[in-house]
């Protein structure tokens, strides 16, 4: 099996190590199997073994025609889960089990919180949401039923338009 040259796991700033870990993934996966890495979804879930688990090898070992546990091994074998990981084991028919290394966790704690967005990217493709809630009427007294909607309400309208989208009220 070739080996990829070690390289330091992908730097985009993002909230979620398991984002990270997932490009990370793919290109480990493009260089096990020769597939280009846009072609690749690692499928990346938390797990109750590990910090992660990629079962992307079994979708991929059927579009090759190959086992997925070996495909899962070729994967750990490329050495490009070794700066993130302190333990990258195949289990079950081809998953891969990840337990991420203290560095790269405070690597992306670090990351994160340097960063302007706090690591929570823009929406790729915004969207336009129409955010009905109350609006209390000044003539009238106002009363706690009122602060609920109004607080989720204007809760909502801040995180979309925090992502990017477009909000009307």
């Amino acid at each position: 099996m070739r080996r990829a040259s070690a390289c330091r796991y992908d730097r985009v700033t993002m909230a979620d190590p398991l984002y990270t870990i997932a490009a990370t993934l793919r290109t480990a996966f493009a260089a096990a199997t020769g597939l280009s890495a846009d072609d690749i979804d690692p499928v990346v879930r938390p797990s109750d073994r590990a910090d992660a688990q990629a079962n992307g090898a079994l979708a991929i070992a059927k579009q090759l025609g190959k086992n997925p546990r070996d495909v899962a091994q070729a994967v750990v074998v490329t050495g490009l889960l070794n700066d993130v990981c302190s333990r990258a084991e195949v289990a079950g028919p081809g998953f891969i089990n990840l337990t991420f290394t203290a560095e790269f966790l405070a690597a992306e704690l670090a990351a994160v919180a340097s960063d302007e967005r706090l690591g929570v990217r823009s929406a790729t493709h915004p969207r336009t949401a129409v955010i009905d809630y109350s609006h209390p009427n000044v003539a009238k007294e106002m009363h706690v039923g009122h602060l609920r909607t109004t607080i989720i309400g204007d809760s909502l309208v801040r995180l979309l338009r925090f992502v990017g989208h477009r909000t009307i009220l």
